[in-house]
């Protein structure tokens, strides 16, 4: 068994100015860092809400495996495809009765076997079934096959991803937390060789509000009334963290987070 394994996760894609910027500058930076497995979150990768067959296809053509949050449910598509798509992933701790799986063991390039799980936070979100104790049971199964195990935690609250990191700390590799699309600069490698980050950040439009367009989010607030909202164009950012960890043990080495601007507001 190779002595290393590398894993790169690349934040929420919002939208095609998300899969664009991804498509232009994802195969430099795997050309540079040489993950061993590329894991996106992609839950809001058609329109900036959901993901359908042929946004999924052609983001499957360039990372190895989707995670996703709350809004996978958005496109009525997705319910079929992730039952068909195994590269495809919903946070396991939905109730039981839902398609698709929340969790999977997968190839890495370097033939290291790499479990990656996604769970969804229960605070200011929908009271689902516990992110805490879908963990344990989750990690029960997995471990069985590796030591090597990602956790992609889609919650709001930073304190209940902080929280679980501790929880799962010398029992998953990493915990990479994903929903507010800001991304955080508290990454870490806590005492029992868990690699943590609030949040990794997106893969979208720079000059937005979490993404969407400015005026939209903007009249959501002055007036308190529903608003469509759409991707925004504005720039480009790809925010994402590399992960380095013992195969063998699955704890990590270094965990580093990075970003790429296409460019900035004012261009």
């Amino acid at each position: 068994m190779p002595a290393k394994v590398s894993l790169l996760f690349l934040g929420d894609v919002i939208g095609r100015p998300g899969r664009d910027i991804l498509r232009k500058h994802l195969s430099r930076l795997a050309e540079t860092l040489r993950p061993s497995l590329i894991v996106a979150n992609g839950e809001n990768a058609a329109g900036g809400a959901g993901i359908t067959e042929e946004v999924g296809a052609e983001l499957l053509g360039r990372v190895d495996v989707l995670t996703s949050g709350n809004h996978v449910w958005d496109k009525k598509e997705a319910l079929d495809y992730l039952d068909r798509e195994p590269r495809l992933l919903r946070p396991a701790n939905y109730p039981p009765g839902n398609p698709g799986r929340g969790e999977a063991v997968y190839t890495a390039r370097n033939g290291v076997k790499v479990a990656v799980l996604n769970l969804q936070g229960r605070v200011f979100m929908e009271p689902i079934d516990c992110p805490f104790r879908s963990a344990d049971a989750a990690l029960a199964r997995l471990r069985k096959e590796t030591a090597v195990v990602l956790v992609d935690f889609h919650a709001e609250a930073t304190s209940e991803k902080q929280a679980l990191g501790f929880y799962l700390d010398g029992r998953i590799t990493v915990l990479v937390g994903t929903h507010t699309h800001v991304a955080t600069a508290d990454q870490k490698i806590l005492a029992g060789g868990t690699a943590y980050i609030s949040d990794v950040g997106m893969v979208g439009a720079y000059c937005s509000v979490i993404g969407i367009k400015r005026d939209q989010a903007l009249a959501r607030f002055l007036t308190a009334r529903p608003q469509r909202f759409e991707p925004e164009r504005a720039g480009s950012i790809m925010s994402y963290v590399f992960v380095e960890a013992d195969a063998e043990t699955g704890r990590a080495l270094s965990i580093n987070r990075g970003e790429v601007i296409e460019a900035d507001c004012g261009r």
